[in-house]
């Protein structure tokens, strides 16, 4: 299980580098459509790799709502609103039809999202050190 933990760590790793690098470049409304892209791959490699270590704690947690929930209880996140948050602003970018709507989720990804996956991302770290 060591081997699924350490993988599903460094691809989020690896997807945290690529959203950041995003936000740092994106200069006009296509890169930053761009980086709201890489926010859904992230975040959904976030509550994955969230699920698999909530399943090595004895935890089973089905959908992304249940495995932030449960994560705060486990004191991996520190503001459960902003990650429910988090979870809304990707369910819209399923949907988003207006370049207003696009800004605030960039924004919102930009300002509060990347650091706060990095936080979580250097916990489970220093759980399979």
């Amino acid at each position: 299980m060591k081997d699924e933990l350490e993988y599903s760590v460094v691809k989020l790793e690896n997807a945290i580098g690529q959203l950041k690098s995003g936000c740092g470049e994106a200069k006009n409304e296509l890169a930053e459509d761009g980086v709201i892209r890489r926010f859904e791959f992230t975040f959904g490699l976030l509550w994955k790799t969230l699920k698999i270590f909530l399943r090595e704690e004895g935890v089973e947690a089905r959908t992304p709502r249940d495995v932030f929930k449960e994560a705060f209880k486990l004191e991996w996140l520190d503001n459960e609103k902003l990650f429910l948050n988090m979870l809304e602003d990707r369910n819209k970018t399923s949907h988003i039809y207006d370049n207003k709507t696009s800004c605030e989720i960039f924004q919102r990804v930009k300002k509060d999202y990347v650091s706060a996956i990095a936080k979580v991302l250097a916990r489970l770290k220093t759980k399979i050190a």
